[in-house]
Formats: structure tokens, sequence, C-alpha cells
């Protein structure tokens, strides 16, 4: 950049606020259990693509040109004075889990518009096109892989492969792209950007104890998951003796204490598990279950210490079903993915930019798995937390962060985009 052109800018934090309470109302919904207005918006769904189509007019109106993908990921456009200079992305998604708030992953997407818009404002060109993109399915409630668009555009994960994944009621992506509208025609591998950055609240309670609006993240732990069946047999719940029982729920309930165990042991670093699904049939009061279906999520920030864990609990799996006759345990594998360390250089313009609005900030590692981990592999990537209230919690109605806070990251979100797309 030269002249005059400003090398900070400030977006419109009343705007950007009004935009997450919009998108905020499309798939909404009353949680019971909270009280609050919730959002669900899972992929690829009807209200998914009502939000899609939203977002897709806030981009035209914001003079962005709009392409959609064979994955359904979208991309919205703003030209640099140089044709043959990569673009700076942006972006998240906007599918939700099913009990979700206004801001995971919408403040990202929201936030580059609102990047954009300023820039456009206040007449700043730069070198390098800035893109704006929504990646399809990164949530992976829905069809079983997280982080799934901006895998496969990465080419992590083939095109054929995620087209043929089905939800619980046998729908494929490839058909819910078609229905929905969102089979695009462009181009799904990505020519690699100049660069990457990622606005999204922390999900967590890291910024809040520190007291600090935002965070600059140094990378994102390994993810694992898998899916486990267990089989057993049914029984009469008051004829059947214990001795003869082949129950399935027992079994799912021994996996979900020896997952427990292992993270308690400390043999295996800063080991996470979680039990997200679990369902038993013939799910009835009076019957030993014959079946038994859950989900293992296994997060560590250490590639070795992550397999020590999947190793360990492969070996509990066989030990529990020869330990039983009758008793069977199938598993699939739903996603893995390494840790991923960002790009020291990206982190130090963010670092700077947050200097500069005069913002307090950290270093810290993602606990979650996020669209940045996929770009990382085209790319030199970080990403920018912002502080999220309640402890941080997040896929829940009570997830929130201020409207003051919101602004001050897309502030330097803005000014990050600003410095990295005037780069020679």
């Amino acid at each position: 950049m030269t002249g005059s052109t400003p090398d900070r800018v400030t977006v419109n934090g009343d705007r950007l606020w009004q935009s997450l309470m919009d998108l905020a109302e499309i798939g909404a919904y009353d949680d019971e259990r909270t009280g609050l207005r919730g959002v669900n918006r899972l992929a690829l769904t009807d209200a998914a693509a009502a939000g899609r189509r939203q977002v897709i007019a806030w981009m035209e109106q914001a003079g962005l040109a709009v392409r959609v993908d064979r994955m359904g990921n979208i991309y919205g456009r703003r030209e640099g004075t140089d044709p043959a200079a990569a673009p700076v992305l942006t972006g998240s998604h906007i599918d939700s889990v099913a009990t979700a708030g206004a801001f995971d992953g919408c403040l990202g997407v929201l936030g580059g518009i609102e990047a954009v818009r300023t820039l456009d404002e206040r007449g700043i060109s730069t070198r390098h096109p800035i893109e704006v993109g929504i990646f399809t399915e990164e949530e992976g409630v829905r069809f079983g892989t997280d982080m799934l668009g901006s895998a496969v555009a990465a080419g992590r994960l083939t095109l054929e492969y995620a087209h043929a994944l089905t939800d619980r009621d046998g729908r494929t992506l490839g058909g819910e792209l078609a229905r929905t509208g969102f089979d695009g025609p462009a181009e799904v591998r990505l020519e690699p950007p100049h660069a990457y950055v990622e606005c999204h609240i922390e999900q967590g309670p890291v910024l809040a104890e520190h007291d600090v609006p935002v965070g600059v993240v140094t990378g994102v732990q390994g993810i694992s998951w898998q899916e486990i069946t267990i089989h057993g047999r049914a029984a009469h719940a008051g004829t059947t003796p214990t001795r003869l029982r082949v129950d399935a729920g027992l079994a799912a309930a021994q996996i979900i204490v020896r997952l427990r165990e292992l993270v308690e042991s400390g043999d295996y670093g800063d080991l996470r598990a979680t039990v997200g699904h679990l369902t038993v049939h013939p799910d009835l009061t009076n019957i030993v279950p014959a079946r038994a279906e859950m989900t293992v999520d296994l997060r560590n920030p250490d590639d070795i210490q992550m397999t020590r864990a999947e190793d360990a609990l492969a070996m509990f799996l066989r030990e529990l079903e020869g330990g039983r006759p009758g008793l069977t345990l199938t598993t699939r594998r739903m996603a893995r993915t390494a840790y991923v360390p960002f790009d020291e250089s990206v982190q130090k313009v963010i670092a700077q930019a947050a200097d500069d609005h005069g913002l307090a900030h950290i270093p810290l590692q993602s606990g979650a798995g996020h669209d940045a981990q996929e770009i990382a592999a085209l790319c030199p990537t970080a990403m920018i937390f912002v502080r999220g209230e309640y402890d941080g919690i997040s896929h829940n109605p009570r997830e929130y962060s201020t409207p003051e806070v919101c602004a001050q990251g897309v502030d330097v979100l803005a000014t990050t985009l600003l410095r990295l797309a005037g780069q020679d």
C-alpha cells in the first residue's frame, strides 16, 4: 500500500451485530432447557439453505462476485489491483449443530463481509483480491465428517467421498446439494490463496479468564471421531438372569467409563474424550438392549499421544468383546485430523493489528476444529478468537459474545486482511 492509504480500519459494529441477529432468526427455535432463543441450521437443510441465500444476498449487496462450487462452498470475491495476485481468503461456516447460538462460524463469515463493506466505504483498494468463504458442513453433525467442505476444497478428502456420505435418514450429501440448489458449477479444489484468516468465537473460557477481548490462535489440536456399534442380545428384563445377559447398553457404559479413565490417568497427555451420541435398541423399558450405537470424540494436541489413546481404546474394545460370549463390536472411522500449527507470520500480523487497535491479546491453541486447519495445507493461515461469555459455552443457545467484543475482533480481522492484501 502506498500514498495515503490507511493501514488500519474500524468496522461498523452496529451493522455487524444486526447481521448476526438477523441471521440468527433463520432456523431459530425456542429452547425449553434454557428458555432462550437458539439456532438449528444443520447443513443443507431448508433452514441452512435459507441462511445461505440471505448471506449471498448480503455478499452481492456488498459488491462481491459470488460463485458456488460442487461442494456447495460459497465464495464472494472483491477484486484487487493486480489481476494475477492470489486472493486473501477469510470466512467460516453458517451451518450449525441442532442446539446452537448465533456466533459459531457466523461471526467469521459476516465479519468478512463487514470488512469488505468498510474497505469499500473508505475507498480502499488492495493489491490482492479478498474473498469471503462459506464452507459446507463444518460441524459434521449431519453427514458425520467435520470440516467437510474445506477438507474437499483443500484436497484432503475427495468430492466423490463427500457426495456419497449419508445422514441418519439415508439422504446423501450430493442429493441434498441438488435438492437445495447448492450443487454449484465451480471447481471445488482451491488454488492456493495468498493467506487465510478466520475470525471465530473462542468456544472456551481462556480469554475470559485472562480478561482480554481477542486471542491469536497458534494452532488446532488433533481430532479423532469414530462410531462404535455394539451387538448384544435382547432379553426380558425380569426373567433373564444377569449371568445370561448379553447387554449392549452395559457394554456402552463400560466404554464411557474406560474413556474417562484414559483421560484421568494422565498417561495420554492433554487428552479429552466425549461420547456425544448414544442410542440403544429396541429402546424399551423392560428389554435388555440388543444393540447400542455411540460416537467417540477424542481430542489431543499431541499426535503421538492421540495414537496411543486410540490404541488403548481399541485394545479395550477387543477385551470387552472377548470377555462376553455373544457380544460383538464394530467400529467406523468418521474423521481424523492431526494437530495443525498456524503460520507465525500471519499470527504476527494479527497481533500487530490488535496492538494498533489498542486491544489486549494472548496466544492460545484451539480446542475445537475449524475450517482454518484444512486451508492451512494450502497457504499461510491463522485465526482470531473473540471472547465468549458464560465460561465460553458454545453449541448451546447460551453462547454469547458482546457487540463490543465482536466489533473489536472484526476490527482486527479487517485490518489484518487489509495488510495481507497489500503485501507484494
